[in-house]
């Protein structure tokens, strides 16, 4: 199943996966020195190194000036002190700046794969627990047969203070619920930054399961973005800065956020997203989403046609 849609209100490239990283080149005026100076420091205060320049499912590495299509997967991590916890969100972006589109894939967390590096089949959302970024990442590229070639990844838990940060978000609630002590609406809401964490994290009262849950994530990052570039004041970009360096880790530099800005912008104006298809069963007692190899492959295919790499046939 597949929709699109011409997301109008994204005004700032680095759309959902670069989410906090809109925020740093939305600077004008006055402010701009600070905010280049400021945000600079900050990239280079959360790099993460995992031992490798590019993904081993490329030849070659990517030339943002010969606008290869890349991708970027955006980890939202639940860490807590002395756990380094699981991978709560997996969603893997393609940018394709000469078809002028994206696309979007959401791995549901109890999806059974192969944990690459640990040899074992298990949730993939457990390969974090395991060995960290790397295992999450190889585990990934193992599952998708694409490259990952960047990764943005978030602590679930500093959702609430980027949200304060920003003064509170306004989304748009499909029906009522309740979750972790709050109400939730149906219609239009304003949540600051705890109700907002709990709005993202509820899953088991919606009927979408896992899909709504990470669809409310996705509205929460869209309205920071939307409610981060009208802010003007120092002192908010000083609070958004501050959640990012403490929160934030990703293989991007400052100048690769840059070369895509400049030359991967016009992929801004098409999103498609992909549902991958499966369904829930039980394996010794344990609760897993099943995807089928006939499946499996046939959104790989997909997503390597948008990356521009060759496709893989069912006896390959």
């Amino acid at each position: 199943m597949r929709t699109n849609k011409q997301k109008k209100k994204r005004k700032k490239f680095l759309m959902i996966v670069l989410a906090i990283f809109a925020i740093f080149i939305i600077g004008t005026g006055s402010y701009a020195y600070y905010i280049w100076h400021k945000a600079s420091s900050t990239v280079a205060n959360i790099q993460e190194d995992i031992g490798r320049d590019k993904s081993d499912k490329r030849e070659n590495e990517v030339q943002f000036h010969k606008k290869d299509p890349i991708s970027i997967l955006l980890m939202g991590v639940d860490e807590r002190k002395g756990d380094r916890g699981r991978s709560d969100s997996l969603i893997l972006l393609t940018v394709n700046p000469n078809k002028k589109s994206m696309e979007m894939v959401s791995i549901p967390r109890d999806t059974r794969t192969e944990i690459v590096g640990k040899g074992i089949q298990d949730k993939i959302n457990h390969a974090y627990a395991f060995g960290g970024t790397e295992m999450a990442i190889n585990t990934v590229e193992h599952f998708l047969d694409v490259p990952v070639d960047y990764f943005v990844k978030v602590n679930m838990e500093s959702f609430k203070d980027i949200v304060d940060a920003v003064g509170g978000v306004t989304v748009q609630n499909s029906f009522t619920f309740t979750y972790d002590g709050y109400t939730f609406k149906e219609g239009e809401i304003h949540l600051d930054g705890k109700k907002a964490l709990a709005y993202s994290r509820m899953r088991y009262e919606d009927p979408r399961g896992d899909f709504g849950r990470q669809e409310r994530q996705r509205q929460i990052i869209e309205a920071v973005i939307e409610k981060g570039a009208s802010i003007s004041s120092i002192t908010k970009f000083g609070d958004m800065f501050k959640v990012v360096e403490d929160n934030v880790k990703t293989n991007l530099t400052f100048d690769e956020m840059w070369k895509i800005q400049e030359n991967y912008k016009d992929a801004r104006h098409s999103l498609t997203q992909h549902q991958i298809k499966g369904s829930g069963s039980k394996i010794n007692g344990i609760y897993y989403y099943i995807v089928s190899d006939e499946d499996r492959l046939n959104l790989s295919n997909e997503l390597k046609d948008h990356l521009e790499l060759s496709s893989t046939t069912a006896s390959n």
